[in-house]
């Protein structure tokens, strides 16, 4: 899109990108000691291996302040006018954890968490880049954080093997379109009556599924979720590709939520893509919820999978139903994945 005057229309740019994931390894093998499940049994239905789990003492706030703090150092800045937090496992119901990680960090501007589960950081990244390119903020700092395994049930092997924890980041600035990081419109859609279909029950509500999962505890209806997810990150994917004016040739890299090995592949067979266009991480992380896309661009960009230059498609899914992607043209970043 261009400008009035030749130059690309104003639009928000990644400067910078940070995440954090648990030193705790727990792998296939552990879980199949204590569930009644094998290592080949989760493995083959979602593509995991491993995932990392945060220690009892360590909060949503404590990991989001750490990828904040990181994503900050990774754009060489001291500072940010706002700060958007996604996540479901914020500390507390009241108040939100964004003004705490603000605080944590040497910020006082805006900050506000966002719930849209799993779609979370892309519903972050179109509120954060409305706030810079309104001029509400010069620089806006987008955290997506979530402790996933605080929400299943520790004997449930449906859902235990799926999650880890972990935090990703990103700092926006003000930019053109065309610049190095980019973003292209952000296409999103939610789908309130489907909510049962990802769900934490609150207590004295009961499952309308037999042998649901407990209240309090997360629970899944897969096989309709499969389903959906494909339909809708395919259908909101090629929503983004049309709205930034991209064919699907022009994308060298899909970055999708990682929620399940199965699931990607289908997106990317949906929509044309190679196998080695695909980026994922899930073999090694597990879902990690709302964080699963920013963690997965500090891995490949650290590994240089992702390159400057390179044509990035996200697009993810998750409760609510909810459900968007995003295109971004992949800058020269140097993201910070330790201290």
């Amino acid at each position: 899109m261009r400008g009035p005057d030749g130059t690309g229309a104003p639009t928000a740019v990644i400067g910078g990108l940070g995440s954090w994931l648990p030193p705790n390894v727990v792998g296939n093998a552990d879980l199949a000691a204590r569930l009644d499940t094998t290592e080949d049994w989760i493995a083959g239905r979602t593509g995991i291996l491993e995932r990392r789990i945060c220690d009892p003492d360590t909060l949503t706030s404590d990991i989001a302040t750490t990828a904040g703090a990181r994503a900050l150092r990774s754009a060489d800045e001291d500072g940010a006018e706002a700060v958007v937090l996604a996540t479901t496992t914020p500390d507390r119901t009241c108040p939100a954890s964004a003004p705490l990680v603000a605080a944590r960090l040497g910020l006082s501007g805006a900050a506000f968490d966002i719930a849209a589960v799993c779609t979370g950081f892309l519903y972050g990244l179109a509120v954060a880049a409305g706030l810079v390119v309104s001029g509400t903020a010069d620089r806006v700092l987008l955290i997506a954080a979530d402790r996933f395994s605080t929400l299943t049930d520790p004997q449930d092997r449906t859902t235990v093997p799926i999650f880890g924890d972990g935090a990703g980041a990103v700092l926006l600035r003000r930019g053109r379109a065309g610049d190095p990081g980019a973003l292209g419109p952000v296409i999103l859609g939610s789908d309130g009556a489907q909510r049962d279909l990802i769900t934490v029950r609150p207590s004295g509500v009961a499952s309308p599924e037999p042998g649901g999962a407990r209240a309090g505890y997360f629970e899944m209806q897969g096989r309709k979720v499969f389903r959906h997810a494909v339909e809708r990150m395919g259908e909101a994917a090629a929503d983004a590709l049309a709205a930034a004016g991209w064919d699907v040739a022009d994308v060298d890299r899909l970055v999708a939520h990682q929620a399940n090995a199965r699931i990607t592949a289908n997106v990317a067979d949906r929509l044309g893509l190679p196998a080695e266009r695909r980026v994922e991480n899930i073999a090694r992380v597990g879902n990690t919820a709302a964080a699963s896309i920013p963690i997965l661009l500090a891995q490949a960009a650290d590994e240089g999978r992702l390159r400057t230059g390179h044509r990035v498609l996200m697009t993810a899914f998750g409760g609510g139903l909810t459900w968007g992607a995003t295109t971004v043209l992949w800058p020269d970043v140097k993201p910070r994945t330790d201290d």
